[in-house]
C-alpha cells in the first residue's frame, strides 16, 4: 500500500489540494483561493476563476469510475441541464476536454478532475444533521424533490444516449448480488449473528421481489443514486441537484426510497412520504403497485450504506455513522419483511 494512503485524512487532503492547484493550469485564465469543501469519496474544492466566479473542482477516488464512465456522467449532467433542470454547468479545459487526468508527485496515481459551475443556493439539509425545514417546509420540500425526481427521469427517458456512454448499475446484482457495487454487507464485522441472519433473509426476499417486479422504461432507467437532501439546494423555493458521482442505472423507487432514508425519524415523515408521491406524480405516474414497493426500496438503500461502511472501515464517516446505519438497516429489513408478511396474508 501507498505511504499515501496511511496518511490521515487531513494529511491526504493537502496534497490533494496540491494536485487541485495543478490540475487548474489545464482550464484557461488563472485560479485562486483553492480550498477543500468536503472529503469523502472525492475531493471536492472551492476555488475563484479568472472572473471571480466561484468554481467546483472535483478531484475523484482512485479507480471508482473509468475515464469512459466520468465522461458519461458529465455527458448526462449536460443534457439535464439543457433540458432545464437546474444541475451544476460543466466547465471545459482549454483544450475543449470535459475532464482532465492530473498527476502530481504526493499522490501516487493520476486522478481525474473536473470543473464545475458553483450552484447558489442553500443545502435541504444532510444526512447527519437532517432537514433545515419546520413540518410546513419540510412537506413543500419534499413536494418538489418528487416533481424534480418525476422530470429526472422522464428526462433520462426521452434522452438519446451518446456513443459509449457507460455506467454502473444498482441492479439486483449492484445491491444484493454476490459482490455489490458499494460491498458485501453482511460480512461487516460488527453485525451481530441476530442482525446477520435478519438482513440475509431481507436479501433473499428482496431477490424474489425485484425479479417479479422487472425492468421497463417506466420503472427502470438512470437515476441520481444520491437524492438526499444535502444534495438539493433550494433557492428561492427552486430546488436544484448536485452530486451526481453515484448516478448509474436504477430503478426509479430508489432514488424516492433515498430522499426518504434518513428523515425516518423525523416528526412530519408521513407527510413527507406523501408529498414526495404526490409531487412525483403531478408529473409523471407511479401505479400505485410501485409505491407500495417502498419497503423494499428501503431495505435495498440500507444494503449500500452498509456496504459502503464494509469496505472503508478505517474512514471517519464509517467510524461515526457505522452504529447508526446497522440500527437504521436493521429497523428497514423487518418493516420491510413485515409488510411482505402481511402483504402475503391479505392476498
Amino acid at each position: 500500500m501507498s505511504d499515501f494512503y496511511r496518511l490521515s485524512d487531513e494529511e491526504q487532503a493537502v496534497r490533494l489540494t496540491e494536485l487541485a492547484r495543478v490540475a487548474l493550469q489545464r482550464w484557461p485564465g488563472d485560479y485562486s483561493a483553492v480550498t477543500l469543501i468536503k472529503y469523502r469519496e472525492n475531493a471536492v474544492f472551492s476555488a475563484l476563476g479568472p472572473d471571480g466566479r466561484k468554481v467546483a473542482v472535483r478531484v475523484h477516488r482512485h479507480a471508482y469510475h473509468s475515464n469512459d464512465a466520468l465522461r458519461s456522467e458529465l455527458q448526462w449532467m449536460q443534457a439535464l441541464g439543457r433540458d432545464g433542470i437546474e444541475v451544476p454547468p460543466i466547465i471545459p479545459t482549454s483544450d475543449g476536454d470535459i475532464f482532465a487526468i492530473v498527476a502530481v508527485p504526493g499522490v501516487p496515481e493520476p486522478r481525474q478532475v473536473d470543473v464545475l459551475g458553483w450552484m447558489a443556493g442553500v443545502p435541504a439539509g444532510s444526512s447527519e444533521e437532517g432537514l433545515e425545514a419546520d413540518e410546513d417546509g419540510a412537506e413543500r420540500l419534499f413536494f418538489g424533490a418528487g416533481a424534480l425526481a418525476a422530470r429526472m427521469h422522464d428526462q433520462v427517458k426521452a434522452m438519446a444516449l451518446p456513443e459509449g456512454f457507460t455506467r454502473h448499475a444498482w441492479d439486483d446484482d449492484g445491491l444484493i448480488g454476490a459482490d455489490p457495487f458499494w460491498g458485501r454487507f453482511w460480512e461487516l464485522e460488527q453485525l451481530t449473528a441476530e442482525q446477520h441472519d435478519l438482513l440475509q433473509q431481507a436479501r433473499a426476499s428482496a431477490r424474489d421481489d425485484l425479479a417479479a417486479f422487472g425492468k421497463h422504461a417506466d420503472n427502470y432507467g438512470l437515476i441520481h443514486a444520491d437524492f438526499v437532501p444535502e444534495n438539493l439546494l433550494v433557492e428561492d423555493g427552486r430546488l436544484k441537484l448536485i452530486d451526481f458521482d453515484d448516478g448509474g442505472y436504477g430503478w426509479h423507487m430508489f432514488d424516492l426510497a433515498t430522499a426518504l432514508y434518513f428523515n425516518l425519524d423525523h416528526p412530519a415523515y408521513d407527510r413527507m412520504e406523501r408529498a414526495l408521491f404526490e409531487g412525483y406524480r403531478s408529473v409523471r405516474a407511479l401505479p400505485d403497485a410501485d409505491g407500495a414497493l417502498l419497503p423494499l426500496f428501503m431495505f435495498l438503500r440500507s444494503t449500500t450504506y452498509l456496504g459502503w461502511v464494509q469496505t472503508r472501515p478505517e474512514t471517519q464517516t464509517a467510524k461515526e455513522l457505522g452504529p447508526m446505519l446497522i440500527e437504521r438497516a436493521c429497523l428497514v429489513a423487518r418493516r420491510y419483511l413485515d409488510d411482505r408478511a402481511q402483504a402475503g396474508a391479505a392476498a
